[in-house]
Formats: C-alpha cells, sequence, structure tokens
C-alpha cells in the first residue's frame, strides 16, 4: 500500500513541475518577446562558427522559398529581342515576362477597374513589390559576375555563405559596363572594355582626369566596411572582410544590379529592395537617397559611408568600422569624378532630346507620340534627360489588399523618384526595387496602373521609342 501511495506521489510531483516549468517558459516567452526597435543587435551573444553553420544550413530552403516566387511571378527565359543590344553588345530580353492569372488576358485586365482587380485578386504577382532573397535578413548581394572578376583581380571575396544572387545574367546590365565621361566625350568607352577597380583605375585614367578627379575616383574604388563584409562576428562572408566599395554597387559608374534594402524605413518588412540606380547623368539629377531627402550628390556620398553602409543605423556604423569621410576634399573629389559620368550615345537623338525624323523608325516615331501623349510618360519624364527630378506617388496599392511575400509587407510604396530614361536599355531591370525584368513589362505596369489603354501596337512603339532614347 505504501509502495502504491508512493508512485502516486512521485507522478503528482512530476506533474506538478512541469506544469510549473510550463507557465514559467510562457511567462518568460511573454515577457521576452521581441520589442520593436530601431536598432541592430550590437551585442552578439552567439558565436560566429554557429551563426554561419546555422546560415548555411538554412540557405538551401531560403533560396528554394525565393526562387520558387519568381518562378511563379516570371518567365525567366533567355529571349533577346533580335538586333537590339545594350551599349557594348549585350543582347537585350524582350516580351513580357510577368505572367498573368490563370485564364486573363492583358487585355481583358486593362479594360477592369482598380477596384475589381482588387476585391478579385486579379493583381499579377509580378507587380507587387520584390522582396529581396531573404528579407527579414537583407544586406548587401552582389551578382556572381562582380563577385568573381573582383576576387580575381583584387583578391577580395564578396561572397556570402547565407545567400546567392537571385536574377539570372540575361536579364541584367551588361558587365563591365561602358563608361562615358561629359568632359571627353571624343574618347567615347574609356573603361577600355574592364571593370574599373582599385588595380586599374590610374593606368585608365591618368592623364584623362585632373588629380581631384583621379583621387575622388580612387575613393570610391576603395572598400571600407560595411554592414554583411566587415571584421565583426555578424558580418555575412566566412572571413573577416576590408568591406566593399561604392562601385562594386554602380559598377563601372552604371549598375550591375547589385541589390539591398534601403536604410531609412522600419520595421524591416516595410524596408524596400534597392535595384542599384545608374550614376549616369548623376550631375542632372537633384534628389538622392531612397526616400531622396538628400538634394546633393555630397550629401549621399557622405551619408553612405556614415550610416547607409549600416542599414542607417550608425550604432552599427560605429561597432563594425565606419569611415568618416571629409566633406571640403574627399566627398567633393568623389562628387567630381560622379558628375562627369554620362548617358551613353544616343545617336538618333536631336539636341532637344528628341528623335530626328530622319534617322528614326515609323515605329519609334509613333512610340514617341504616344510618350508624350496618350501615354503620359512625358508628364514626369520630360525630354532632354526624361525626368522632372521629382517624386510621384503611383498609388499602386489600389490594385490589390495588403499581404506578407516572403517576408515584406507588399502594401503602399509611397512617392518614388522620377529616374531619368536616357540610355534605359542598358538598366534593367526596372521600377525601383527591380520587379519589372523587361521594357515590356515596364509598359504593361504603367498601362495598367495608370488605366491608359494601350492597344498592342501602341505598347511596342513605346518600347521601340524607349530602346532609342
Amino acid at each position: 500500500m505504501n509502495r502504491r501511495i508512493s508512485r502516486k506521489t512521485w507522478l503528482w510531483c512530476f506533474l506538478l513541475v512541469l506544469v510549473t516549468t510550463l507557465i514559467l517558459a510562457s511567462v518568460y516567452a511573454q515577457g521576452s518577446s521581441k520589442k520593436a526597435s530601431s536598432y541592430s543587435p550590437v551585442v552578439i551573444t552567439e558565436d560566429f562558427s554557429s551563426i554561419m553553420s546555422r546560415m548555411k544550413a538554412e540557405k538551401p530552403a531560403v533560396m528554394k522559398r525565393h526562387m520558387d516566387l519568381l518562378t511563379e511571378r516570371y518567365d525567366l527565359s533567355n529571349r533577346p529581342a533580335k538586333g537590339v543590344t545594350m551599349s557594348r553588345g549585350k543582347p537585350i530580353q524582350e516580351g513580357v515576362r510577368v505572367k498573368l492569372p490563370r485564364g486573363m488576358s492583358w487585355e481583358r485586365l486593362a479594360a477592369m477597374s482598380p477596384d475589381d482587380i482588387r476585391d478579385k485578386d486579379l493583381f499579377p504577382s509580378g507587380f507587387y513589390p520584390l522582396p529581396h532573397p531573404n528579407h527579414p535578413e537583407g544586406g548587401m548581394l552582389f551578382p556572381k559576375f562582380h563577385i568573381e572578376e573582383i576576387k580575381k583581380q583584387e583578391g577580395r571575396d564578396l561572397t556570402r555563405f547565407d545567400l546567392d544572387f537571385d536574377l539570372p545574367d540575361h536579364v541584367l546590365p551588361e558587365f563591365p559596363a561602358p563608361i562615358y565621361l561629359t568632359t571627353r566625350p571624343d574618347l567615347g568607352d574609356v573603361s577600355k572594355g574592364k571593370l574599373v577597380t582599385i588595380d586599374n583605375y590610374y593606368e585608365l585614367f591618368n592623364g584623362i582626369l585632373n588629380p581631384k578627379q583621379i583621387e575622388g575616383l580612387r575613393l570610391l574604388l576603395t572598400p571600407f566596411p560595411q554592414q554583411q563584409f566587415n571584421q565583426t562576428e555578424d558580418r555575412r562572408s566566412e572571413r573577416p572582410s576590408r568591406g566593399v566599395t561604392c562601385f562594386d554597387c554602380h559598377a563601372n559608374g552604371h549598375t550591375n544590379a547589385a541589390t539591398h534594402l534601403v536604410g531609412d524605413i522600419r520595421p524591416q518588412e516595410f524596408r524596400h529592395r534597392l535595384d542599384t540606380p545608374s550614376l549616369r547623368g548623376v550631375n542632372i539629377q537633384r534628389l538622392f537617397g531612397s526616400q531622396r531627402a538628400m538634394k546633393s550628390v555630397e550629401d549621399f556620398t557622405e551619408f553612405e559611408q556614415r550610416a547607409a553602409y549600416f542599414d542607417g543605423d550608425p550604432v552599427i556604423a560605429t561597432k563594425k568600422g565606419v569611415n568618416i569621410l571629409e566633406r571640403g576634399s574627399q566627398v567633393h573629389f568623389m562628387a567630381e569624378f560622379m558628375a562627369l559620368l554620362d548617358f551613353p550615345p544616343a545617336p538618333k537623338l536631336d539636341v532637344y532630346g528628341k528623335l530626328d525624323p530622319k534617322k528614326a523608325t515609323p515605329s519609334e516615331m509613333r512610340g514617341q507620340e504616344i510618350f508624350f501623349g496618350k501615354g503620359k510618360c512625358g508628364v514626369c519624364h520630360p525630354a532632354p534627360y526624361y525626368t522632372d527630378n521629382l517624386m510621384h506617388n503611383l498609388k499602386v496599392e489600389r490594385f490589390y489588399k495588403p499581404k506578407m511575400i516572403n517576408g515584406r509587407y507588399a502594401s503602399a510604396d509611397g512617392p518614388i523618384k522620377t529616374f531619368p530614361l536616357r540610355g534605359i536599355k542598358d538598366s534593367p531591370p526596372y521600377l525601383h526595387d527591380g520587379r519589372l525584368l523587361t521594357l515590356e513589362d515596364t509598359v504593361e505596369f504603367f498601362n495598367l496602373i495608370l488605366e491608359l489603354k494601350l492597344t498592342e501596337q501602341e505598347k511596342k512603339d513605346l518600347v521601340a521609342f524607349m530602346r532609342a532614347l
């Protein structure tokens, strides 16, 4: 009898301890639940080898989830346009790549009201904001061709152990891109087909630039610590890294489509993926930064080094190695070089930035008429540089109900900058987050969003005109 009581007592004690433990664990979890914060964690309690092992193990599932999303959204096949290339000869991809909902056509969709499209959930998935390959993590991410060239020239490794770049090479800008200078248009492409780096900039530009500009270029090519590439245990490179350069994203003063998340939005799920814009024609632009809060390229250059490299967090910048530039010389020298970067030649344009009827095709001329007329493109993109240097809110959220997409909360984008369209064929993908892979996708997007009701021929003519800019 005593033995039976002993067992019952033991059982009840065990259950009591178990319940108490679960209650305490629940209370602790509630009390220690992650509170919203504007700041990144400074003190990392997990050692680096553990972080890297964990994230390497998670990488296949993370990349599969993201690539499944891209495949669901887009036709990613390699379909170059006949006889149309970028400035150095890379074929331009043609055709609408955004997939439509089953049973829908672009004509039927464009005939519907925004309310109908939203209520029937018919907004094409490729028109939603594009997430970072791992949106909760974010960070700078470089195409493989750039990683390989930098490793070959400098021995510096921009590989992330947790993520790979997502978009295929054939939908990205040509690499390396040509460099045209406003001061020496007679020279054509001064890069001579090379990726300009800290190893070769002097031999390429000595005798072409003045001493200030050469020093500015050197600084644009000098690696400095950045959020994912630095010496600390919360980096995302296997070895401690010297960092990244301005021209790791703006390769040859253009773009290689490197991506990361804008630094000036919180919380994380609202941060925009950023498609790196070209620096060509930066001298005619007046708004800078993802929210266009900076009014000069000097402001932007200084801000990038002080905080943008570190997701807009100067606390983390101090930890990882912030590089404070001297405004009166270093910032000025960097800005002076960037102001020399010219748009690629457009032989069919006249001095007003419009088509010369003697050089343009009938389709291009019709496209120009649509651009400045029915298409309303010229309202925000006036000649000669095809930007109004303003911001506009497209209110795309009229067409869909907010939802979470792989860690990115798709809601209102707010105002976005009017980017110059000169040389636009050299700068895929399109829109501020790179969600549109081709110019045809871009035309379909604006045809729907602005409710233009363009015909198929008008769309083709509009694409032909933009290729000539």
